[in-house]
């Protein structure tokens, strides 16, 4: 398996940001850490161990950045606003400056993209796919957090607001841009065991389908963890069977 570790200064971030690329071709697959992980948590936490069949057969290649909203959202130093502010400017980068570059690297300038992840990197996946859904075409979101209220101290800025799929779906005025939104799709998945919350990926779900975004929520059982261990059987099955079908 073929890695690529590079990454940028984003004056948008104010901070360089490391980018992991694992693999060399097929589907390009923007896979959101954990709160306070980075660009190479995956492949610590042996997600690439397991997804190595996929990326070794050229069906996907995986892309990974540092968790810059996410590190924000868990600062307890930090004041609700500014996190939520962090989160938009977070997600200008990966719109502005990592799609086109996964793109680049592609060389394809209309390729599209599958986003990925766990916990906030699944909240990151379905935000991301809502927010664009010209460049982003499905989610896979695994034991996602989905409300970020509790962070915010009673406060409801217009940056959490817009950042949150959960808030701003609702209203989201009937055009253009949601009626490519109503022809994506978003898999939430979520164990039911210690530390997990199905609640939240039922609440997400309900959103997307009252707005008729094509989703399916699969509950994974009391025994699947909010863990590691639980989202390396997710991804590498729905991915697999993606594969199989040749929706990749």
């Amino acid at each position: 398996m073929k890695k690529v570790l590079g990454g940028w200064y984003s004056h948008r971030l104010d901070e360089s940001v490391n980018v992991a690329r694992y693999g060399t071709g097929g589907q390009p697959i923007l896979l959101f850490p954990t709160a306070g992980g980075d660009a190479e948590e995956c492949e610590r936490f042996l997600m690439m161990k397991v997804l190595a069949p996929l990326i070794d057969g050229g069906k996907i290649k995986i892309y990974s950045c540092d968790s810059i909203a996410g590190r924000a959202w868990i600062d307890g130093d930090l004041k609700g606003r500014t996190k939520a502010a962090i989160q938009n400017r977070f997600d200008a980068f990966i719109y502005r400056e990592l799609v086109p570059a996964i793109r680049a690297d592609s060389r394809n300038p209309n390729a599209e993209i599958i986003t990925a992840g766990a916990s906030i990197g699944a909240f990151n996946a379905v935000a991301s796919l809502c927010r664009h859904p010209d460049v982003f075409k499905a989610c896979i979101a695994m034991s996602g957090t989905y409300d970020f209220g509790r962070w915010m101290t009673g406060d409801h800025t217009l940056d959490y607001h817009y950042s949150s799929p959960l808030h701003f779906l609702p209203s989201f005025p009937e055009g253009p841009e949601l009626d490519q939104l109503r022809r994506r799709f978003a898999l939430i998945a979520t164990g039911e065991g210690r530390w997990e919350a199905p609640e939240e990926s039922w609440r997400i779900g309900q959103v997307l389908g009252s707005r008729g975004v094509p989703n399916r929520v699969d509950f994974w059982g009391k025994d699947k963890d909010h863990d590691w261990m639980t989202w390396r059987e997710m991804l590498p099955h729905y991915l697999g069977k993606l594969a199989s079908e040749g929706k990749l």
